[in-house]
């Protein structure tokens, strides 16, 4: 009798421990979401590891998820970020591109997260607005931020000034207020934001050391002379060559240019403080770190370039850019995995959804290109890494067709969170659950606004399949286009007048249509805006 009095006040002692284990297994899921800016999914190894190697980035896909078939609505900073915290097509949501002011009686995920008892942050670059709404701490690059010596606006409205990397110090505040508000019984959402890689390209000292010691394969369509594609492709003002500017993109100082006068064609600097503005926030102390790999570069360039023919040229200013851009990305993947140190070794890990993306994708090269804007894949298409422990089949690869619209419903209905039924978007829940049954989408819709403007991507909006790409561009022009996906991955024939795709442009037209008319956009929508740019004189 004493035995089974003994055996039932263990199992009574043990009672208490697994209710409190169950609560725990049951505990709503915590979510970091991260986000850099113009990070190509071509620059990453776990989609391709020709440019560089990004471990701990890599590590997220080896865990989770990789999809393949990820892509913008409207590549360009402010829009995409407005898609993703409405989950709305920017048409809707009223940031169309980075100059109109977002709608700002738009209702956010972070707002809804914060309602339903999530702790909320956000840190690092936000690029519109200096109040985010719906998260209880913040600290927000002012606009585009600088790489060096950064400011911020935190909580209070007050703007404060902390030295070093940007990377470096957007990952300690984040992991900073992880320490302090990771608790236990109540879930979190924060959003890690990083301004890297986005123009201009200013890499620590020690990668900028270590990055223009390299050099790096060229992409196949680096001389590319769009004789097969439209007006747009011909027109637009990115190529490398000619585009991208000495002191602000290649770090040629100004002195080195007025030296060389009447040697170097074509010398245009829009900005003219595009070399010292980021130089000269830099310490003493930080400048002697940068000044030994710049006297180099200002010194190969001066003795250099005025014997290079456009050839060279282009191949020179190709392994500045990538220099650079891949060495600011190495700190972003160094960052990463010191945050995923952090989520294993506090025990957070276990409860916790990361995910990792762009908010649009790059040219690397690609047709001679850097910047984005456009529906061609390098632009178009962004990455994206999901990891959600003992839910997600870690290393596994998915090809659907996925938007940047989706993740504002995903990340609600992942914690249990019914979405507001005016979001546009798609939970990718089925996919990452691995129920590819309950998946119906085939295409996605894509609208690009700012034009005439910057780099002069001319207007445009498409449907995207796995198979194929038709787009039209219209306001100065009308001209249509279509790649076949699979046969031509480059995309370096428009085939929309071939004969033998006539069935698949009218199948396609009238998808298109439909997709149209689904998200609420229109011939009148297009109009509206083309009059908002009339009004303001940005065109006639």
């Amino acid at each position: 009798m004493k035995k089974v009095i003994l055996a039932v006040a263990g199992i009574l002692f043990l009672l208490p421990l697994n209710t409190k284990a169950q609560k725990s297994k049951t505990k709503r899921p915590n979510i970091i979401f991260i986000m850099s800016d113009d990070h190509a999914y071509q620059a990453i190894s776990a989609y391709d590891d020709k440019l560089i190697h990004t471990p701990n980035i890599d590590r997220l896909a080896k865990e989770g998820m990789l999809f393949t078939n990820a892509s913008v609505t409207n590549s360009i900073c402010a829009p995409s970020r407005a898609t993703i915290l409405t989950g709305k097509h920017t048409h809707i949501n009223g940031k169309v591109d980075n100059y109109f002011p977002f709608d700002t009686t738009q209702v956010t995920f972070p707002q809804i997260f914060k309602k339903n008892g999530y702790k909320t942050a956000m840190f690092g670059k936000l690029h519109f607005g200096n109040n985010p709404k719906g998260v209880d701490e913040f600290m927000i690059l002012p606009g585009q931020g600088n790489y060096i010596n950064p400011d911020f606006i935190v909580t209070n409205g007050d703007t404060i000034r902390k030295e070093g990397y940007v990377t470096d110090i957007i990952t300690d505040v984040s992991l900073d207020w992880l320490k302090k508000e990771a608790a236990d019984d109540e879930p979190f959402m924060m959003m890690y934001l990083h301004k890297a890689p986005h123009r201009p390209w200013w890499p620590r000292a020690d990668k900028f050391k270590e990055f223009t010691k390299k050099r790096f394969p060229e992409p196949a369509t680096l001389f590319d002379d769009y004789k097969n594609r439209g007006t747009a492709a011909k027109t637009a003002e990115m190529n490398l060559l000619t585009h991208m500017m000495y002191s602000h993109d290649s770090k040629i100082r100004p002195e080195t240019l007025a030296k060389m006068e009447g040697k170097v064609f074509p010398v245009v600097e829009e900005y003219p403080n595009g070399f010292y503005g980021p130089y000269n926030r830099a310490t003493a102390e930080q400048k002697a770190l940068y000044d030994p790999v710049l006297d180099s570069i200002n010194d190969f360039f001066y003795e250099n370039w005025p014997k290079m023919n456009d050839t060279e040229k282009m191949k020179w200013k190709y392994q500045r850019y990538m220099q650079d851009y891949l060495g600011s990305i190495s700190s972003v993947d160094d960052n990463v995995g010191r945050l995923l140190d952090y989520l294993d070794e506090s025990g957070l890990a276990a409860n916790t959804i990361v995910i990792y993306t762009s908010d649009q994708g790059f040219y690397l090269g690609e047709h001679g290109w850097f910047d984005k804007r456009f529906i061609y894949d390098e632009s178009f298409k962004t990455p994206l890494l999901v990891r959600w422990p003992n839910v997600v089949k870690p290393g596994s690869v998915e090809n659907e067709m996925v938007q940047n619209l989706d993740f504002a419903q995903t990340m609600l209905e992942a914690v249990g969170i019914k979405p507001p039924n005016d979001m546009q978007g798609e939970s990718l829940i089925p996919l990452l659950k691995g129920n590819k049954k309950d998946w119906t989408r085939d295409a996605v819709y894509y609208q690009y606004y700012e034009y005439p403007s910057v780099h002069m991507v001319k207007r445009h909006y498409g449907i995207v399949s796995k198979e194929f790409k038709l787009v039209h561009f219209y306001y100065d022009v009308d001209e249509w286009e279509l790649y076949d996906r699979l046969n031509d991955p480059n995309e370096m024939n428009n085939v929309y007048n071939d004969p033998a795709y006539a069935d698949t442009v009218k199948k396609l037209k009238k998808d298109l249509i439909a997709l149209r008319i689904k998200y609420k956009d229109s011939p009148e929508q297009d109009q509206k805006y083309i009059d908002k740019y009339k009004s303001a004189g940005m065109i006639k």
